[in-house]
């Protein structure tokens, strides 16, 4: 009985060739998205599941909290260790650790160089206490205890001694700058999972005093918080973790300044959990090299999943129950010979699993295409070896009977409910209620096609409007390179300036910190008295020369700049001019901000401009010389403009370099542009839009096949009427009229409702932007007549060759 099924099926679907194209293409396309989307899925929800504990590991991050909002902010002072462990109970340990960049290590005994090493931390032994590894060599118990001591990975151990035995490598010596020796005191296995802990070397907490850290380890002032300061705890077992919230509550709490409490401002610091690390957006993960996860982004990709998997299924289902009338005579004389409903139903869902296999085996191979079509947007530890993974495996044959029911349900009852009396005496019914279903289904796949056309244009729109939106900041032609942190000398920095000032096709330079628009974050809070009143403000803090206004085209409103890069002098923005409670900019000029115990007066106030991507607004910026030059100087990055008419770009960049390693030989010269600077702000969003593009492709392939079929069936059922009415007079466009008119209402029906539900959800989107384009009326009108236009298009593929035939022949057809 099966074989007989399965060779039933097999002439089905070699008899109906284009149909059954049709039907393979549209599954396969919805099933290779949803396999690689469901690989993302999986890859991103399985990070760092693996830990022993894990429902007891979590991150301290701070929040700032004021009646404006609340800050989030990834790290902590140096003081919060200790306080946990004497005022936090429920605790089973506490570790703190602190990232480190270091420019280059050396391996000694090899007498090899590797420059800026990543991934690199000091921390104590209390981390592998919290982050259980696999020890190969070393003691977990004694290792980071002593100044001068680290524990490496394996990889990174491979990577400084290849072909070494790990155990030989104890007691081997690495130098860090050329100041810091560190005793290789163990080697712990990488994690064969994937985690966010991407840590490869781990460096004694007392080496830190050795180093560029010191003062940040040092700190004493609760206040101080640092991005590079990290904490790590584990609860005892049977501690629930807001126990542990209400207790760092009031810790942060009882540190905090009394008058600020009662104003509603406080530190926070927030117990996140290990599970919320991956995705959790507002404190970021530890490697800040890959863009993080999104639940938000991969929700979305699900449902554009299972929207194209939806538009094939229609297909399958539309075309099964069109040809039902084709099969009507067999399934009267299978119902004479004795076969029952049910066995007819099982007969239909055999041929649409067949179909449905076919489908899922030419997708594996798209996938194969998509997984390279996407290769920057997925991450780059996915790849289809997870395809072995058997949670995948199971999730794909359960995908696999689903579809087959969902699209196969339908059409086995349709089909299997004729009755056979009717069916072989030419009784059949019209099945009205049959072609309503199918117009509905048509209507569906138009409405999800046109709501991504929608999608599609106002997303381009949108990044369009942030790429070209004036900032307020000068961006062509403007390059910056940041200087070496170890060599701080401004003497050096200066010999620098003065040498590339020698380059022709140079005509501004400036020595500062970060552009004035850039992802750097350098805030502080000060304070401001007016009226009796103490206002508090977080500022951003913007450093450079005299130069540095004049080169990124920054604006003055009242007052003046800075003298020099040497007097402590503040340029406040608009929006901190509004905070401080002044209107006009001379009101500003001549008060004094308080910073600490020190106070510097504002001499001038600049117009605002985008300092941050445009989904944010603007916030309290200052401009400032080298506030900090008589311990640390923060002009670190050296900006310059090239000359519009330089016809030699690279000639001229290779100058700079030139006169760069005559400073600085040992440093490597980077160079980033103003212009690239502010469109990787925007990252994401490309990747949103290259995806979206890809989705509506798709999206509108899978209903145009489904179109075409439909078409062609509907057409050759019509085949003698058209002959009929060219008999009687009828012209060509009238003919043509006739056979299309049915399907551009349907198309105008999914097209009115899919234009509010494209408002709708777009709306919802460009709500995360503080700058926004318009949704023009016009965006709307592209996508419907765009889609009326490829509907002509393929419709008249068919039927103009349909209305051209001979009526004879027409006439002739059975």
């Amino acid at each position: 009985m099966l074989k007989n099924y399965i060779k039933i099926a097999w002439r089905n679907i070699w008899n109906n060739k284009l149909f059954s194209f049709i039907n393979v293409i549209s599954l396969a396309i919805g099933f290779s998205a949803s396999f690689v989307i469901g690989l993302m899925v999986y890859y991103d929800f399985t990070f760092d599941k693996f830990h022993k504990d894990g429902d007891r590991i979590y991150r301290a991050t701070t929040q700032f909290i004021s009646p404006e909002g609340t800050d989030h902010f990834n790290g902590v002072n140096a003081l919060l260790a200790d306080a946990l462990k004497q005022d936090v109970s429920g605790l089973e340990n506490v570790s703190a650790f602190y990232t480190y960049r270091p420019l280059k290590v050396e391996v000694e005994s090899r007498d090899l160089v590797f420059k800026k090493p990543n991934h690199v931390i000091f921390t104590d032994s209390d981390y592998f206490k919290v982050i259980d590894y696999n020890w190969l060599a070393g003691n977990k118990a004694t290792s980071l205890l002593e100044p001068n001591e680290v524990v490496l990975t394996q990889q990174r151990a491979e990577s400084y001694f290849p072909n070494t035995p790990v155990e030989n490598l104890i007691g081997k010596i690495l130098m860090y700058n050329d100041s810091i020796p560190a005793k290789i005191t163990g080697v712990v296995a990488n994690f064969e999972e994937r985690s966010d802990f991407v840590f490869q070397e781990f460096i004694s907490l007392p080496t830190a005093l050795q180093s560029d850290l010191k003062s940040m380890v040092t700190n004493t002032i609760w206040d101080s918080y640092n991005s590079d300061a990290q904490v790590l705890f584990k609860t005892l077992p049977g501690v629930a973790g807001n126990t542990i919230q209400e207790q760092l509550d009031n810790l942060s709490k009882s540190r905090a300044d009394k008058d600020d409490l009662a104003d509603g401002e406080w530190s926070r610091f927030y117990a996140q959990p290990l599970e919320e690390l991956h995705f959790d957006t507002r404190y970021g993960t530890f490697d800040y090299s890959v863009p993080q996860a999104s639940k938000k982004v991969l929700l979305n990709l699900g449902i554009v999943a299972l929207f194209l998997l939806l538009l094939g299924s229609i297909n399958f289902i539309n075309l099964t129950t069109a040809q039902a009338t084709q099969r009507a005579r067999e399934i009267g004389i299978r119902k004479t010979l004795g076969s029952s409903k049910k066995q007819l139903i099982f007969q239909f869902l055999g041929e649409t699993f067949l179909l449905t296999l076919l489908s899922a085996l030419v997708s594996v191979v798209l996938a194969f295409w998509l997984l390279r079509v996407f290769a920057g947007f997925i991450p780059s530890g996915l790849n289809f070896g997870l395809f072995a993974n058997p949670w995948i495996i199971t999730a794909m044959l359960v995908l696999l009977v689903v579809v087959t029911l969902l699209s196969g349900m339908y059409p086995a009852f349709v089909l299997s409910g004729f009755k056979p009396v009717s069916v072989l005496k030419n009784r059949l019914s019209s099945q009205t209620s049959a072609t309503g279903f199918r117009k509905g289904l048509t209507v569906f796949q138009f409405v999800v096609a046109q709501v991504f056309i929608i999608g599609t244009l106002l997303v381009g729109k949108q990044i369009d409007y942030l790429m070209h939106k004036d900032i307020g900041v000068n961006t062509a032609n403007i390059a910056y390179v940041k200087l070496p942190w170890n060599d701080a000398a401004i003497t050096k920095k200066k010999l620098l300036k003065n040498k590339l000032a020698t380059i022709p096709e140079l005509s501004t330079i400036s020595l500062g910190g970060a552009p004035p628009a850039s992802m750097y974050i350098n805030s502080n809070l000060v304070e401001f008295s007016k009226d009796g009143e103490t206002i508090e403000v977080l500022q951003e803090q913007r450093f450079g020369d005299a130069t540095y206004f004049d080169l990124y085209g920054l604006e003055l409103l009242a007052g003046r700049k800075p003298i020099n890069d040497t007097i402590k002098e503040y340029v406040i923005n608009e929006t901190m001019l509004h905070k401080l409670g002044f209107t006009a900019p001379e009101e500003a000029v001549g008060q004094q901000l308080l910073m600490g115990s020190k106070s510097y007066p504002i001499v001038g106030v600049m117009r605002d401009f985008n300092e941050k991507p445009l989904n944010s607004d603007i916030q309290p910026v200052v401009f400032v010389g080298d506030i900090y030059r008589d311990w640390f100087s923060q002009f670190n990055m050296l900006h310059f403009k090239i000359e519009p008419k330089t016809q030699d770009l690279a000639g001229t960049l290779e100058k700079v370099e030139d006169i760069w390693k005559s400073v600085y030989p040992d440093s490597d010269f980077e160079i980033q542009f103003m212009d690239e600077t502010v469109a990787n702000f925007y990252r994401s969003q490309q990747r949103t839009q290259k995806l979206l593009n890809w989705a509506t492709g798709l999206a509108i392939l899978i209903s145009a096949l489904g179109l075409l079929a439909l078409v062609i069936y509907t057409t050759e059922r019509r085949i003698k009427e058209i002959g009929i009415r060219k008999v009687l007079g009828a012209s060509l466009m009238e003919l043509q009229v006739l056979l299309c008119k049915d399907f551009l209402k349907l198309i105008a029906i999914a097209f009115v409702i899919a234009a509010p539900i494209a408002y709708w959800r777009m709306h919802i989107w460009l709500e995360d932007f503080a700058y926004k384009t318009e949704m023009s009326w016009w965006v709307f009108a592209l996508s419907g007549i765009g889609m009326v236009v490829l509907a002509l298009a393929i419709m008249s593929f068919k039927t103009l060759r349909t209305a051209m035939r001979n009526p004879v022949k027409s006439l002739r057809t059975e």
